[in-house]
């Protein structure tokens, strides 16, 4: 018998727990956009990118502004946990990520900007190739990386997707400690929870007909669904500590 909970119920209760809470859910999303807006727009105040020596100083500070952004990552998931387990939120507790190991949610970023970016590398080679050569055939080898790349990118996101929960639950582990941990209790329930993705898909699509004023509800009822899926993860593990 399974005794995991269906999207239906995961999405059943992330509404329960929502309700009178969206007014702090929907500040905290604004609050985080924002800050995240500012950050990431930094290098474009120092770095014009008009040579490829200033282009490749441009990548490395966005790339090297973009792990602070970890922090945030790891204060909202402290945010949506506090809410599935009907504690009070607030606004302040996206800063949360501050106070809890910093450096780790940083690393964390870390990794999983670097193999994103690793993904990217041949699909930014060939269409460089493509724009300074005009070779048709580097368009192929393109298209095939894009695909592969997305494949890859997915099954490492989803792989690695509990580590900003893992880090709230267990500060006192490594950044090692918490991929590793991650990667265990994802196995066999990565389909899972790309099955749960899949089934926001068609809400997203239709919330850009309302200029994307419905994802200000949309990304919360979102994050508390995958919330309650760490929840529901984590009560039925029976692995309590990394190998």
């Amino acid at each position: 018998m399974n005794k995991y909970k269906s999207s239906a119920q995961l999405k059943g209760i992330a509404k329960d727990q929502l309700f009178g809470h969206y007014g702090t859910t929907i500040g905290a999303l604004l609050l985080v956009g924002i800050i995240t807006l500012i950050i990431t727009s930094m290098p474009d105040w120092f770095v014009s990118a008009n040579s490829i020596p200033e282009l490749i100083i441009y990548c490395l500070i966005s790339f090297i502004v973009s792990l602070f952004t970890g922090i945030f990552s790891s204060g909202e998931a402290f945010l949506y946990l506090k809410l599935t387990c009907g504690q009070k939120v607030s606004i302040k507790d996206v800063f949360s990520g501050f106070r809890v190991y910093p450096d780790k949610a940083i690393i964390l970023q870390l990794v999983f900007s670097l193999l994103t970016y690793v993904c990217q590398v041949p699909i930014m080679i060939f269409y460089y190739l493509f724009l300074t050569t005009g070779t048709v055939k580097y368009i192929l080898f393109l298209s095939i990386f894009c695909v592969i790349g997305s494949a890859v990118s997915i099954i490492i996101g989803l792989m690695f997707s509990q580590a900003f929960y893992l880090l709230q639950d267990f500060p006192q582990y490594s950044a090692k400690e918490i991929l590793k941990m991650s990667r265990q209790i994802m196995k066999g329930h990565k389909g899972r929870l790309f099955y749960i993705f899949l089934s926001f898909l068609p809400l997203y699509l239709l919330g850009i007909f309302s200029f994307f004023i419905v994802y200000l509800w949309l990304i919360p009822y979102t994050n508390a669904v995958m919330a309650n899926f760490y929840m529901d993860l984590m009560k039925n593990r029976s692995l309590t500590s990394p190998q």
